[in-house]
């Protein structure tokens, strides 16, 4: 599983949901994040964002998440 560190400490993750075999970005402290596309599902402290393998990344929606996972791997 390729897993990123921020620091040192770790940031988030890329793998495929088996339920909608799509892939996603598994974030770290994700419970500490609000975003509508955000999904929680049984995880206490990861959220993930869905990625639709059939349309282009969206670019400004992943940086804005990710810029706020950093912020708070900072804290």
């Amino acid at each position: 599983m390729p897993f990123y560190y921020y620091k040192g400490k770790m940031l988030c993750y890329l793998w495929i949901h088996k339920k909608f075999q799509q892939p996603y970005i598994g974030l770290v402290d994700g419970n500490r994040l609000q975003h509508e596309d955000l999904l929680q599902e049984k995880r206490a402290r990861m959220k993930i964002l869905l990625i639709n393998h059939l349309e282009d990344i969206p670019s400004a929606k992943t940086k804005f998440i990710l810029n706020r996972a950093i912020a708070i791997v900072n804290t």
